[in-house]
């Protein structure tokens, strides 16, 4: 097991995921943000069923900044409760997820 995550996280178009995606790497809490555009959502909120297009960001980061993660989420995303959930890296190619470390290196 490693201490990488792959974090998930849904918004409403691909500006409001570009300026997200951004942020978490220019703040260093991302080596990187994959977006993946047109993506169809079916979830039930609210008591009722919705079906809307979103789009997908999967962000690779480290664990212990996964607070950091959903704070700045929190702070740029236009949902009350968005969804970012992480998923651990169990294992990968050596030379990528050090430079994962590198690229989330905080100082």
């Amino acid at each position: 097991m490693t201490d990488s995550l792959v974090v998930l996280i849904t918004a409403a178009t691909e500006d409001e995921a570009t300026g997200i995606a951004k942020a978490l790497v220019e703040g260093r809490l991302a080596a990187c943000v994959n977006i993946v555009k047109q993506i169809r959502s079916i979830y039930r909120w609210q008591g009722k069923v919705a079906d809307e297009q979103e789009v997908l960001m999967i962000a690779k980061t480290r664990k212990e900044l996964f607070s950091d993660v959903v704070r700045k989420v929190k702070e740029l995303h236009s949902y009350s409760v968005p969804e970012v959930i992480a998923l651990p890296i169990v294992v990968g190619f050596e030379e990528y997820l050090g430079w994962l470390r590198t690229e989330t290196a905080q100082g």
